[in-house]
């Protein structure tokens, strides 16, 4: 069985392409079934707006994962090929380590995905396909980023989503006093940019939702009004700053509804960021005069800002990832040896058992003891030490100094 990684991310693949192999929370389960049934006997799947991964320990081949996740997702084979990874055992232990630590993110640092990686790893385990090597990886991966998180500054300097989206909207209005503010969802992303906003102490927030009592609970916070998505048709236009992240398979604003709000608005500007893969607002709306519309792939610049002065807290937290790499790396090669560690204990009790029973007929029948005793000895010893020594007479010049070497290590003879 081997473990690997396989998957996409903000590096490799644009926005048109992760939001087309988003796996929703409804569908997570059977995709994981799915993937038990006929390709892994464990998996996990960390699907977010910057990463689509899958976390396997298989016997089938890589390339063959692949071929699934495209048919699952409608790609043609060669036309999602080009934008995927695949991180064999070290390789894919080294990323789960970075991802989880913050530092393959778009937003260096950034602690939700930590939250989103233990998001997946409970999703496989309720799904029943997280077994004994996952789990090991999935513990060990928050242990890491536990310690890096905690020694490190990584998160100190960080500039979130929810900051750089603050950054972008500064640049259209002058100042935010003077703004009404919509936010459509009511997850992590969504309230982190609400408590951000805040900040500057808008006139108006409003938080609109599928579920409106998730929606009352987060306005409630930020003295806002909660609405319901299916009012936004007749309200939009109220709104200066629009934010978005839902976790809808469909558009929640199409181009047309946006329009019509302009038109009511008499052609003042609206401020829209859209943080949701698959997207919550249609692309075409950017084409709007007066319209200003921002997805996660066009926050990259500002919130990569920061990095220079992180460089120091990243050498450190690399050295923190290899020195538990080397060791989880140690823990998979002594799991590989268990077959051959049980293989060899069955092979001294079936010698055990044989020449215990020889001697307790040698004892029935009324054989001194001391005399079976040391028949029994001799037999079990020569029982264990007949197939070394019979492969050490068997092989000659190069293998046969490197099998007594190992035969001298095993039995620590000098």
């Amino acid at each position: 069985m081997s473990l690997f990684a396989l998957g996409l991310n903000h590096h490799t693949a644009p926005l048109t392409v992760r939001e087309r192999v988003v796996f929703h929370v409804e569908r997570l389960r059977d995709a994981l079934t799915e993937i038990r049934r006929g390709l892994a006997s464990e998996a996990a799947i960390l699907s977010t707006c910057n990463r689509t991964e899958l976390y396997l320990a298989a016997e089938r081949p890589p390339a063959e994962v692949a071929d699934w996740l495209a048919h699952y997702h409608r790609f043609e084979r060669e036309e999602l090929q080009r934008y995927l990874y695949t991180l064999p055992k070290e390789q894919a232990v080294r990323h789960a380590f970075r991802v989880a630590s913050g530092l393959d993110s778009m937003v260096l640092g950034e602690p939700q995905i930590l939250g989103q990686m233990k998001e997946a790893a409970r999703a496989a385990e309720s799904a029943g396909t997280l077994g004994t090597v996952l789990h090991k990886l999935f513990q060990r991966t928050f242990a890491v980023a536990k310690e890096v998180r905690s020694t490190t500054t990584i998160g100190a300097a960080s500039v979130s989503m929810a900051a750089a989206t603050v950054k972008l909207a500064a640049r259209i209005f002058p100042s935010l006093k003077d703004q009404n503010l919509l936010f459509i969802g009511a997850g992590d992303m969504v309230e982190l940019c609400a408590t951000h906003f805040a900040a500057q102490a808008p006139a108006r927030i409003a938080v609109a939702n599928r579920t409106l009592e998730r929606a009352q609970r987060l306005a409630h916070r930020f003295n806002g009004e909660a609405l319901e998505l299916r009012t936004l048709p007749d309200r939009l236009q109220e709104f200066d700053i629009i934010v978005s992240c839902t976790a809808s398979s469909l558009p929640i604003l199409g181009k047309g509804l946006v329009e019509r709000a302009l038109r009511a608005r008499r052609r003042r500007p609206m401020f829209m960021v859209d943080l949701a893969v698959p997207r919550d607002i249609e692309p075409e709306a950017a084409e709007l005069d007066d319209v200003f519309l921002y997805t996660v792939d066009d926050l990259a610049q500002i919130v990569s800002e920061n990095r220079d002065a992180r460089r120091a807290a990243v050498e450190q937290a690399e050295v923190i990832i290899e020195t538990q790499v080397s060791q989880f790396m140690h823990w998979m090669q002594a799991r590989e040896s268990v077959p051959l560690i049980r293989a060899l204990r069955e092979h001294g009790e079936q010698a055990r058992r044989q020449e215990l029973e020889h001697a307790r007929r040698l004892l029935a029948r009324g054989d001194d003891a001391a005399s079976v005793l040391e028949a029994l000895s001799r037999g079990l010893t020569n029982k264990l030490l007949h197939p070394p020594t019979q492969a050490l007479n068997d092989t000659a010049g190069e293998e046969r100094r490197a099998l007594a070497d190992t035969l001298a290590r095993l039995f620590r003879i000098k």
